[in-house]
């Protein structure tokens, strides 16, 4: 493993409704008719209502921190849906700690959209966008070359960079044993928040950044950070957390990562 702290962290997102505004002449739409516009050209120019990154508003951002014997799941945005905030929220705990990035499609998707939302809204990250020219070793490891691993995108790495072999966190995260996701996706946060059902989407983000984190664990036992009896006391720490939480949705996970059960050994 790193050695260092790690952030494991997943945004959920819903479309940009000032910004289409600014963009697109849909004064006296309500906010769910901008959105439905905004899908319909996007189905028109691309075939998918997948938004254009710059596009997407982060709503809340999952993430698991875990270092030596410490380990805090949050999410961003349960506390203020103020955009900048959370972009704050988080890149503070990159400035302070300085930890190794872990996500699913972070690349992609997470990291780009983090980039237009910081900058529309002006938040700093020094420490993060750092190349080597305040730290001589970000020269050689830092958050935002691909083949670096201060930022290890999950998906990216195990589908040894090629997009045609990718899959989804659900799909690697069942295969494992693990719970995957639990009744919620990511169709469903954009109406989640239209009809004000904010606690679904900040539970749902929380699940993910756990799959991706028990993944990742997984991951490190494959590359030899990681012995099977260190794999062990990791998970340990964090059914111990989980445990203690008295969080609903968290109650939940454990139930269904207990009873999931291992994955089948190899012959």
């Amino acid at each position: 493993m790193t050695g260092g702290p790690v952030l494991v962290f997943d945004l959920e997102t819903v479309p940009d409704i000032d910004g289409a505004r600014r963009l697109h002449d849909f004064e006296g739409l309500s906010d769910k008719e901008v959105a439905e516009a905004l899908f319909a050209l996007r189905r028109i120019k691309t075939g998918s209502e997948f938004l254009a990154h710059p596009l997407h508003r982060i709503v809340s951002i999952g993430v698991l921190y875990q270092g030596g014997d410490q380990i805090k799941l949050s999410a961003f945005g349960r506390e203020s849906e103020d955009e900048a905030e959370l972009l704050r929220q988080f890149f503070d705990v990159i400035e302070k700690r300085t930890p190794t990035l872990v996500s699913w499609n972070g690349g992609g998707f997470d990291l780009p959209v983090l980039h237009y939302r910081a900058m529309l809204h002006g938040v700093s990250a020094p420490r993060y966008w750092d190349q080597g020219d305040d730290d001589r070793s970000f020269r050689y490891n830092n958050y935002l070359s691909r083949f670096h691993w201060r930022h290890i995108d999950l998906m990216d790495v195990l589908a040894a960079y090629q997009m045609r072999a990718t899959a989804g966190l659900d799909m690697i995260a069942s295969l494992l044993g693990l719970p995957g996701k639990l009744g919620m996706d990511g169709s469903k946060v954009w109406p989640a928040w239209r009809d004000g059902d904010r606690a679904s989407i900040h539970d749902y983000v929380e699940h993910d950044v756990l799959n991706t984190y028990l993944v990742y664990l997984r991951f490190e036992v494959m590359r030899g950070g990681l012995t099977p009896e260190a794999l062990e006391r990791r998970e340990t720490q964090l059914r111990d957390y989980l445990g203690h939480t008295g969080k609903a949705h968290l109650d939940e996970f454990l139930a269904a990562w207990r009873g999931a059960g291992p994955p089948p050994a190899s012959a």
